[in-house]
């Protein structure tokens, strides 16, 4: 009897988990990658009917921030080169939500279990913010650069152009645009 209660628990504990953390294996194609994880793929059309963001500018948005990895976190500080300080930031998850915008996301949709670990709450937490990005700055959802920019920036960092001196920051958003259009192609290819 306690081997099964045992037993019981490890799979409660198990089943209550953030799930497969692991990224896809292929990246470069959104038809594999929704062929591997279709309840990603499920997650991102839902996103997409709720708030309007599209699959393709969604998928590339977290393959910048996460490269689809559930508990990516940002790197660590250090201080003359040994001494740890903690992390860059409290960006978590599929999507790198930070602790603050995490917050108001799961009290404007009422959502307090949430996790930012769990795919389909993370491409929800997009959907969420790029549709108040859109209302708010009049970025299109389609526009995958700026609506990165406007992601990583903030919307008050983009208001105010922070992202302009940041050349880095602009050639990775080149690249997010890139990898949205490949994806969208790849996407209508294959009939998703």
């Amino acid at each position: 009897m306690k081997n099964i209660l045992k037993l019981a628990i490890v799979l409660l504990v198990a089943a209550c988990g953030g799930g497969d953390s692991r990224a896809p294996r292929n990246l470069d194609n959104a038809c594999l990658l929704a062929r591997e994880k279709p309840s990603y793929f499920a997650a991102m059309r839902k996103t997409e009917s709720r708030w309007g963001v599209p699959v393709h500018v969604q998928m590339a948005t977290i393959y910048q921030e996460s490269k689809f990895i559930g508990n990516a976190k940002t790197p660590h500080r250090f201080a003359l080169g040994i001494i740890p300080l903690g992390r860059q930031s409290s960006a978590y998850g599929y999507s790198q939500a930070i602790d603050s915008t995490w917050d108001d996301y799961r009290e404007a949709t009422n959502r307090r279990s949430a996790r930012r670990n769990k795919f389909q709450d993370a491409s929800d937490f997009m959907g969420w913010y790029m549709d108040g990005t859109s209302e708010r700055l009049g970025i299109s959802k389609y526009d995958a650069r700026n609506q990165y920019l406007a992601y990583h920036e903030g919307r008050s960092g983009y208001a105010s152009g922070s992202y302009r001196s940041k050349g880095w920051l602009l050639a990775v958003s080149d690249q997010v645009e890139a990898r949205a259009q490949m994806y969208r192609a790849q996407l209508d290819a294959c009939g998703r």
